[in-house]
């Protein structure tokens, strides 16, 4: 998201160690902690290269996993890329909790500090990086028969979230739209992806905030 749909910048960078030969690690610990720098990487590869222009050598270049042990991680790049996007769909969805659950602010306030937050976040990374779903939403026509459905799957998730916000916000008063939040929260999204693409295209966060604003005075 984000940010915006960035990568979010807690999800520490993967350290750049050369590759290490032997065996996989047999401990379970062992076997998580490699799997886990195997996503993170794969967050950052593809956040920026898009799923299907992301190869293997990409994805392990800054870790040390050798290329022959991935495969013992995941079965193939399906795979690998469905296990991204999952912890990439569930991270966010943490984060949007983390704004729009905040009681201390009022409920439109609280997506427009998620706003600021992913413009900062996006800034941060040159705007190289935009919204992994987003990114994947461009691809879907060619991705593998799985994809399109955990993608609308992620999207419902963070609608229902900016949904429950909005509904908040229309039983304080703060929205004089007849429509329902449940539809609010689609055009939102819609419109979000477009902004953070823009913001990535212009290197600028004002693509986001124009946007926020304009939904902003729609519902108001």
């Amino acid at each position: 998201m984000s940010d915006a749909l960035t990568i979010p910048p807690e999800a520490p960078s993967v350290a750049a160690k050369k590759p290490r030969r032997g065996r996989p690690p047999k401990t379970e610990r062992e076997f998580a902690d490699t799997r886990d720098a195997l996503i993170r990487s794969g967050l950052e590869v593809i956040t920026e290269m898009g799923y299907l222009s992301a190869g293997i050598d990409a994805v392990i270049k800054n870790i040390s996993v050798p290329k022959g042990s991935f495969y013992h991680y995941f079965a193939s790049k399906q795979d690998f890329g469905m296990a991204v996007l999952t912890s990439y769909g569930a991270f966010f969805a943490h984060k949007l909790d983390k704004f729009l659950l905040n009681d201390a602010l009022a409920p439109l306030q609280r997506i427009g500090a998620f706003v600021d937050h992913a413009g900062q976040s996006m800034a941060r990374f040159e705007f190289k990086r935009g919204c992994l779903v987003g990114n994947l939403l461009q691809e879907s026509p060619l991705l593998p028969d799985d994809f399109p459905e955990k993608l609308k799957a992620i999207l419902q998730e963070w609608e229902s979230r900016v949904a429950r916000c909005l509904e908040e916000a229309q039983r304080a008063g703060g929205i004089n739209s007849g429509t329902p939040p449940a539809q609010l929260a689609e055009i939102f999204w819609s419109g979000w992806e477009g902004a953070v693409m823009r913001a990535k295209l212009f290197r600028s966060a004002e693509p986001l905030n124009q946007f926020w604003a304009y939904f902003q005075k729609n519902i108001q």
